[in-house]
């Protein structure tokens, strides 16, 4: 056992009103897990861990620790925090491959699981564990959904998405991929085919677009879509990105580690939406960051920045006169994203807010009486434990619902 890691155990105050727990959007129970940790009971600390949140070894790799646990330990006030993702990493990884599911009652009662991102795998879990039938509809080839798709090998190993897949075998859920449901199938197949209720969990895969001219050049790149399979592009050496959100520090480290040698992220005010973390790995991989640059327009040698005018808040308010093009081989748009409307589209009554977003009441259903949402199809694109902390909500609306149908 890593020494160090015993030592971060040690150092916890195990404080009365842990601020640590507190500020975890899943409310895990820290300082509870240290203190099994410490007794060595790293398995039932595992299960602790896992049954307030599936995704706890995702999250111990790829939460903004910063903003939550580590962030508000009260150790960080004078000192060092304690770095709590580490003993959560390391309990949670021990856990995933040992748990096996507990013989439980069949419900006898079949759920559709649309989207196999974080809020569909933690939905498809809770709802497996106790007792329902439970089937994935995922429109790719692999599970993970932005998981796989959106967060970059070098931060979050995919081999870890193929045990949830093991895992899910374990607990006896199906899984249909290569399935789009609002395509061929659509929500009132599943209804017509017996399903109880419906969980969609399809995240936000519509890039969202600058509406400048030139954005269809053939140089042009969406960064969620350049994610997906940054291999099979060729950025070229010099590449822009536009946007200064998390997505753009996963596209700027990519690119790197793909062949291109400077790499620079325009901000059109003089704030950026990454985490700090984030931003500190992306300056060491060495992207160059330039601020109160809006884009006016893009061509084939590169992308036209106005300077901006800015509020004394250094908020965005309009384009100067001063233009000035930046060479460069490649730009890529990364300025968030927005759901898919095949849904809505497809489903009579679903409703969604302007941006698309689904709609739901304080139990997580839709306009649609037995289908329920969570994650960022709902919210907008957040964080994986906020994704999963909603999906457990909703799967536990799910069960009542079903209970009293």
């Amino acid at each position: 056992m890593p020494i160090h890691i015993e030592n971060e155990a040690q150092r916890c105050l195990n404080c009365k009103i842990p601020m640590c727990q507190k500020f975890c959007p899943i409310s895990t129970p820290i300082p509870h897990i240290i203190s099994m940790f410490k007794e060595k009971r790293v398995i039932e600390a595992g299960e602790e861990l896992f049954l307030n949140n599936p995704m706890s070894v995702i999250c111990a790799i790829v939460c903004n620790h910063e903003a939550q646990c580590r962030g508000h330990c009260v150790l960080g006030r004078k000192g060092t925090p304690v770095q709590f993702y580490e003993i959560e990493k390391f309990i949670s990884d021990a856990y995933l491959d040992r748990m096996r599911p507990e013989e439980v009652e069949r419900k006898g009662k079949r759920v559709a699981i649309i989207g196999s991102g974080p809020a569909g795998l933690t939905a498809a879990i809770i709802l497996a564990r106790n007792g329902y039938d439970v089937t994935i509809f995922e429109r790719k080839n692999q599970i993970g959904g932005m998981l796989r798709y959106g967060i970059p090998d070098f931060r979050l190993p995919k081999t870890i998405l193929d045990r949830y897949q093991k895992l899910l075998t374990r607990l006896g859920v199906q899984i249909r991929l290569n399935t789009t449901i609002g395509g061929a199938l659509r929500i009132d197949n599943l209804f017509r085919d017996g399903y109880a209720a419906i969980f969609v969990g399809t995240g936000v895969w519509r890039p969202n677009t600058l509406g400048v001219q030139g954005e269809s050049l053939a140089n042009v790149h969406f960064g969620i879509s350049y994610l997906e399979n940054p291999k099979n592009q060729d950025l070229g050496e010099t590449v822009a990105v536009v946007g200064m959100g998390n997505v753009a520090m996963d596209v700027a480290r990519t690119a790197f580690r793909n062949g291109a040698q400077k790499v620079m992220l325009f901000s059109r005010d003089m704030h950026a939406t990454a985490s700090s973390h984030e931003m500190s790995y992306a300056e060491l991989d060495g992207a160059e960051f330039i601020y109160g640059r809006n884009i006016a327009r893009i061509t084939p040698e590169g992308p036209v920045f106005a300077d901006s005018v800015l509020d004394e808040e250094g908020n965005f308010v309009r384009n100067g006169e001063h233009e000035e093009l930046v060479p460069a081989d490649s730009v890529i748009i990364a300025i968030s994203q927005g759901p898919k409307d095949k849904l809505i589209m497809s489903t009579e009554h679903l409703e969604g807010t302007s941006k698309g977003l689904l709609i739901t009441d304080e139990n997580c259903m839709t306009t649609v009486d037995g289908v329920f949402a969570a994650g960022d199809v709902v919210t907008g694109p957040l964080t994986v434990v906020h994704a999963a902390e909603q999906a457990k909500k909703a799967a536990e609306a799910m069960m009542r619902y079903m209970e009293e149908h």
